[in-house]
């Protein structure tokens, strides 16, 4: 398909801007340019801040109780912002935090990691594993009764597949889904799609190339925590809903992965949207693909697996 209408005049928009490059910016600069969702968010039941106390320190998280009155079990969504590691914040992924919860019928908890390259990896993954522990500790107060689930987008995917790999390491894993959206799976910037999208589509190669710098401070790359889709074996993964965009640099990638989950005996539901850019999900005012995607993802996770006895 070409470049949908709405992506062709968001990245027109942008180029009007005349921004310089993200890596060529400051940091303050640089998180300043991913901003909160403007106009009317989704509504839910309620919205909580709340802490829990991390290795680093107080970890600040938003929780969204979906809208009542819906039939079946209530689920738990343990859900990380993207960002490249470097921005966002639970403010930015507010809407989609919120269309989540309602679409899933789960609590949604919003984990405001660390972010680099103040605290390089593995720090934001201790946070995220962290924020895991303590939300489905919370399960019963919250009033789930379905399944605990991790979820992301872009980095934050990449987040919520390691702390997905590091669950499988426990002796009872809590994670029984994972919804990774436009993951970033990979540290090699060699892909199709990297190549044909290096420039002009948004997310380009250059800019992943620093978050990638950024975020490891010097230390390999191709550990399985940072780059899942190097790991020596998937098997055993909890079931996963992948999202791509067809015009985005890290497409290949997040279908591989897709892939290789699937050929070790995962299920899994992957779908490429056609004609969209990376980061298409935080757009719900431009694209009417937004709400069918999340409503599909939403259908899915309510019937991705048992209830867990709480």
């Amino acid at each position: 398909m070409t470049l949908h209408p709405e992506s062709r005049r968001l990245l027109d928009e942008l180029a009007q801007l005349a921004l310089p490059p993200i890596e060529m910016q400051t940091l303050d600069e640089a998180r300043k340019r991913l901003v909160p969702p403007e106009g009317p968010l989704e509504i839910v039941d309620k919205v909580v801040d709340e802490e829990f106390e991390g290795s680093g320190g107080p970890v600040r998280t938003r929780r969204y109780h979906p809208v009542t009155g819906v039939a079946g079990s209530r689920n738990l969504l343990v859900f990380f912002h993207g960002g490249g590691w470097v921005i966002g914040s639970v403010e930015t992924h507010e809407d989609l935090c919120r269309q989540l919860a309602n679409a899933c019928n789960a609590v949604v908890v919003s984990v405001d990691y660390r972010l680099a390259p103040e605290s390089p990896f593995p720090l934001p993954v201790d946070d995220c594993v962290a924020g895991l522990e303590w939300a489905a500790g919370r399960r019963e107060a919250w009033g789930v009764d379905g399944i605990t689930g991790v979820a992301g987008d872009s980095a934050g995917g990449n987040l919520a597949a390691a702390v997905a790999l590091k669950d499988l390491e426990l002796a009872t894993p809590q994670v029984e889904c994972q919804v990774l959206l436009y993951p970033v799976t990979d540290s090699n910037l060699d892909s199709g799609s990297y190549l044909e999208f290096a420039e002009g589509y948004g997310l380009t190669r250059n800019a992943m190339a620093w978050f990638w710098e950024q975020y490891m401070g010097g230390k390999d790359a191709s550990q399985p925590v940072a780059s899942p889709l190097q790991a020596e074996s998937l098997a055993g993964l909890p079931p996963t809903y992948i999202v791509t965009a067809e015009y985005d640099t890290l497409r290949d990638e997040g279908d591989a992965y897709a892939e290789r989950l699937k050929g070790e005996g995962v299920s899994v539901a992957s779908e490429c949207v056609p004609g969209m850019l990376h980061g298409f999900l935080m757009h719900r005012d431009r694209f009417v693909e937004v709400e069918e995607v999340v409503g599909r993802i939403g259908r899915w996770a309510r019937q991705c697996g048992p209830a867990k006895a709480t």
